[in-house]
């Protein structure tokens, strides 16, 4: 008989909040802190609020002005650095229990444990288990963690983000969540609302109230009698509604060990620190190519296409003609409709000459020179190694060879003295931003 596979979800609770609090010798749990940019304006987005200030109605990511005035806290500006650093410690922790081929990392501050074949070799359950891993990590680092234990991926991760949070940790010095099939349809079935679950976003959870569908239970009952409602809703997206509905899962470990993406892809975004008019926001698309050119032959890698996504800043509505097309912004604001294209090349390439020349054409080409941009994204699409690439016939080799040198020789600059220690003159023109970004990790202070 096949044993029962046994996940754990583990999350650190406001991860950047408590690192701040450790760091400055204070308790991550009664300390009101928020982790914001103070450079920037009460618009920024805190990237963390500490456990006691969502305790007191402070929801995590809201903006600055958004907390209430007479609220005490303290403002801690990110260090993304800082938080890696204790990423990377708390996974040492990780490696003391299971190995890495049993961990996946979520995200930063997020993991799931696959402890299916941990539990003989412990001789204890995964709720003693999990216990003295998140025990470990507080005594480590001083980070509290939450944690699901789920017989598969999914409701491991609904046991940590719903049943985990309702858990009395007073007793036992942390939350913990369990679930398997049976308890998570007595129990979860009616929770409320439905964007509380795993992968089932506002917009889901809007088409599907339509229909009178608000709770998982509805979701199930729905499969039963009117399937073809939710793929027609849905398309193939609704066989996985449909599972998770019932707390199956059929993804493992394993299987997401196992897989390899046929096309990979390196991509660059910023948000400008303002409206930008046409030629401001060229040289910002010019930027982010450079950058990415480097960043393709670092990794010894070729482009068969970049795509360029630029977004229009709402200021520029009152220039717009009558034939121009608008659109709505999650908040529901009339935006001009963003520009978007894709220029491919003849062979797959790193050539800054060819890239750079290509790509700035298409900016041209799908942007309004009237309108302020606000938001660019820039793709490098398909991307292939470089030393299985054709040579192109009609290319100077002998050209594209010492060009090849030189991104190499700023490469190794780079890495010796950092990413500043090189710059183009673009790099020094008004409104550019290379120079700050190269400061930043995620785009936020390093």
């Amino acid at each position: 008989m096949r044993q029962q596979s046994i996940y754990l979800c583990i999350d650190l609770k406001s991860f950047y909040a408590s690192v701040e609090c450790v760091e400055r010798g204070l308790d991550p749990m009664t300390t009101d802190l928020v982790v914001a940019d103070p450079a920037r304006t009460d618009k920024t987005i805190c990237l963390a609020v500490s456990p006691s200030m969502k305790a007191k109605g402070v929801r995590n990511r809201c903006r600055v002005f958004e907390i209430p005035h007479d609220m005490d806290y303290i403002m801690a500006p990110p260090r993304m650095q800082k938080y890696i650093d204790y990423s990377a410690e708390i996974y040492a922790v990780y490696l003391k229990y299971v190995s890495k081929d049993d961990i996946l990392i979520y995200s930063i501050d997020e993991v799931f444990v696959d402890l299916t074949h941990y539990l003989l070799l412990y001789d204890e359950d995964a709720r003693k288990v999990a216990g003295k891993i998140m025990t470990d990590i507080l005594e480590t680092t001083g980070i509290p963690a939450a944690c699901g234990i789920g017989t598969n991926l999914y409701l491991a991760k609904v046991a940590m983000d719903i049943t985990a949070k309702h858990v009395d940790e007073t007793s036992v010095g942390y939350r913990i969540g369990q679930l398997d099939e049976r308890t998570y349809r007595e129990t979860l079935w009616n929770h409320e609302p439905l964007t509380d679950f795993w992968r089932v976003g506002p917009a889901t959870a809007s088409r599907l109230a339509k229909y009178g569908i608000f709770t998982m239970g509805d979701i199930a009952l729905a499969s039963l009698q009117q399937e073809d409602l939710l793929y027609r809703l849905f398309g193939v997206d609704a066989e996985l509604l449909i599972d998770h509905a019932w707390g199956e899962e059929s993804c493992t470990m394993e299987d997401i060990k196992a897989y390899r993406p046929q096309n990979n892809c390196l991509s660059s975004g910023q948000v400008l620190p303002s409206a930008y008019n046409w030629d401001k926001a060229r040289l910002i698309v010019k930027e982010m190519a450079d950058a990415l050119i480097l960043e393709l032959v670092e990794k010894g890698m070729a482009a068969v296409s970049f795509t360029l996504h630029v977004g229009y800043d709402r200021s520029s509505v009152g220039r717009l003609s009558e034939e121009c097309r608008l659109e709505t912004d999650r908040y529901g604001r009339a935006v001009p409709k963003h520009a978007h294209g894709t220029v491919k090349f003849s062979f797959p390439t790193n050539s800054r000459q060819t890239i750079m020349a290509e790509v700035e054409h298409l900016y041209g080409r799908i942007t309004d020179p009237r309108l302020s941009v606000r938001r660019i994204n820039l793709t490098a699409n398909d991307l292939q190694e470089e030393r299985y690439v054709q040579c192109s016939l009609f290319a100077d080799q002998k050209e594209l060879k010492e060009e090849k040198a030189m991104q190499c020789a700023l490469i190794d600059i780079k890495k010796k003295f950092g990413k500043n220690a090189v710059l183009k003159g673009m790099d020094l023109e008004e409104g550019a931003t290379a120079r700050e970004r190269n400061r930043q990790i995620g785009g936020h202070k390093a």
